[in-house]
């Protein structure tokens, strides 16, 4: 048997594992159940595929990002290793033949969409594969204290129940509070964690705070040169800045999940090969891109948490080179985030009318639907029963939480098809209907494992091959599929819907006003937590990261905006840290004045003191009130 970094090379062409890959995948070799916290961009998929294909069996990967699984499979395949992805938006035969091909036909990894897990047909399956690992991708989202709670991600656990491989659950950001949470329940047999530090040597965080933020940021691009990505609350704002950045000859694309899969693709592409300098971009942009090169990101307003801030701040710096992630922001910007916060959380009578409407609207009688996908567009929707679209895509994630309903973002289905008869069966056919024949020999010349699997194909290049118009070519399929000859799936970008259970009558649907407030306040709390990190005047910004994200004994990273300033104290840390403790001792209770505090501590000298004093008054970590005494700020 090939050792992990034998097959690291057969496979990848790498002759050494980074971070801690390697002591991953010796713990997944010890059949230890294992938690791993790697960064954006670590390289978490190396350290279950190395130890996925050293074992015998086939490797399960529960992840929700539809897109992400794709190309993990399409690299999987271009290294010749068996794989496939099992997700919402796949037909019933795809996955009928897909599950068959799991269990007979010798494939190493299987993704699976977590929504899958609730099939009958799915666990029943699972039950006769021999799973040689279970991995978990984007663990936080099993936890309600995570900031992408997803309620399917729950039932996970019901597939330790019929297999005893090990467990692999990766993450890219969680806290003390969600890792014990992730750990309890997947069913981890031990606290096994594997972790790289949240600090990056290469980042310098820089907050500033700003009326006029259009100006600063173009003064920041022309300032840092490179690849930048600049990231925007809404839709409306990527095109705006777009628009500004075009005035001053700045290059760039404007990206968020409305626009057309291809318009998407095409404008990603452009951007990693450099032919424009600047992405600006909701939140839709980033996953799974990994462009060493990016010199800037800038959040243009406040992140709804910190997990989401540190993950798209990450997306910097890659090559391990300098770069920068500012945050922008001004007082419209805090109270924008509040107000957002509140629109999350429509009136429940107003949410089930939505499951209601759409309901109607996509046909589905009571006690139908369940686990049924539909193309579903949200605004031709809205325009029809004349809703407010924030409004019901926000119910529709509330509905998402409860496990009524799943909403995907357009993602790009390729043409499929499968021939469902044998292959004398298919000869036979072929004498019979000589209009069929030649179509059928190119597509049997074209692509190798039609009779094994749903595969993908192109009708216009098979058009250009049998000398025929590309719509002949989706008629004659079309037709083969009416005489079961074949099962032939068309293209598809539309946004799917996938009904999670039964529709039920509205009056039933289960919401609770007491949950509602609960995750509102959670969501409150980590919105908190991003407006005190870009308010924090004198904390260094590594160290508040690293302290969020639960790490102890931090230092300063010197870099970042309050470290520039703390450096032209010239007093060093310990002296610094020792004297901003006793300040805030004495006068959190009790204000004083500037002569008292420094009467008070003596073990410091005055010069000292007033520096710090200064820095600490400049930043705003104290005030003076009328009676002209200190005050710590809280």
């Amino acid at each position: 048997m090939l050792s992990p970094k034998e097959i690291l090379k057969k496979y990848w062409g790498y002759d050494s594992f980074r971070n801690k890959q390697e002591n991953v995948i010796h713990s997944i070799l010890d059949a230890k159940d294992t938690l791993t916290l790697l960064p954006t961009g670590g390289g978490k998929s190396i350290c279950f595929q190395v130890p996925a294909l050293m074992m015998e069996g086939i490797c399960v990967v529960i992840s929700p990002l539809i897109a992400l699984m794709n190309d993990q499979v399409t690299s999987l395949k271009t290294k010749n290793i068996r794989a496939l992805a099992i997700t919402s938006g796949i037909s019933f035969s795809e996955l009928d033949i897909a599950l068959d091909n799991c269990i007979y036909g010798n494939y190493k990894f299987l993704y699976l969409s977590p929504e899958r897990i609730d099939s009958k047909m799915v666990r029943q399956r699972l039950k006769k594969m021999n799973i040689n690992l279970l991995v978990v991708d984007e663990a936080h989202c099993i936890s309600e204290w995570g900031y992408n709670f997803r309620p399917s991600y729950l039932k996970i656990a019901k597939i330790r129940e019929i297999t005893t491989a090990p467990i692999i659950a990766l993450t890219a950001t969680a806290t003390p509070l969600v890792v014990k949470d992730i750990q309890e329940k997947l069913k981890f047999d031990n606290g096994n964690i594997i972790s790289t530090s949240f600090y990056r040597d290469e980042l310098s965080y820089v907050v500033l705070k700003q009326d006029d933020k259009d100006s600063k940021l173009i003064q920041i691009l022309k300032r840092v040169k490179g690849t930048s990505i600049i990231y925007c609350r809404t839709r409306k704002e990527t095109k705006r800045i777009h628009l500004l950045l075009s005035e001053y000859g700045i290059t760039s694309h404007f990206y968020h999940a409305g626009l057309d899969v291809v318009e998407r693709a095409s404008k990603q592409k452009q951007w990693q090969l450099n032919h424009v300098r600047v992405m600006v971009a909701t939140n839709a942009f980033g996953m799974g891109i990994n462009k060493k090169d990016v010199r800037l990101v800038v959040h243009n307003h406040i992140p709804f948490s910190m997990e989401a801030y540190f993950q798209e701040a990450g997306r910097a710096g890659r090559d391990k080179k300098l770069s920068y992630s500012i945050l922008l922001y001004n007082d419209l910007d805090i109270n924008d985030l509040k107000k957002q916060i509140n629109n999350h959380y429509p009136k429940i009578e107003f949410i089930k009318s939505i499951y209601q409407n759409i309901s109607n609207y996509l046909g589905i009688a009571i006690g139908d639907g369940e686990h049924q996908e539909f193309s579903f567009n949200i605004s031709e929707f809205c325009k029809r029963y004349n809703l407010n679209q924030l409004q019901t895509f926000n119910s529709i994630k509330l509905l998402e939480k409860e496990d009524y309903i799943k909403l995907s973002e357009a993602i790009h289905q390729p043409s499929r098809l499968f021939i469902k008869v044998t292959h004398t069966e298919l000869y036979q056919f072929q004498i019979a209907n000589k209009q069929y024949d030649i179509l059928l020999k190119i597509l049997l010349r074209s692509y190798g494992s039609l009779f094994d699997n749903f595969t993908k194909i192109q009708e216009n290049i098979i058009a250009k091959r049998a000398q025929l118009s590309t719509q002949e070519v989706k008629d004659f399929l079309t037709n083969l599929k009416q005489m079961d000859i074949l099962d032939y799936i068309p293209q598809n970008s539309n946004p799917k819907l996938l009904m999670l259970k039964t529709r039920v009558d509205s009056k039933y649907i289960s919401l609770s006003k007491e949950t509602l407030e609960y995750r509102k306040a959670n969501e409150e709390a980590k919105a908190a937590s991003v407006i005190q990190y870009a308010s924090n005047q004198y904390q260094c910004r590594s160290y508040v990261l690293q302290n969020y994200f639960g790490e102890e004994d931090n230092k300063r990273c010197g870099k970042c905006d309050v470290c520039l300033e703390r450096n032209k104290l010239k007093i060093n840390d310990q002296e610094f840290e020792a004297i901003t403790l006793a300040v805030q001792n004495l006068i959190s209770q009790n204000p004083m004045h500037v002569d008292d505090i420094i009467m008070a501590i003596v073990e410091f000298r005055e010069d000292k003191m007033i520096s710090v004093l200064q820095f600490l008054s400049d930043n705003g970590q104290i005030a003076m009130n009328d009676e002209q005494k200190l005050y710590w700020i809280y």
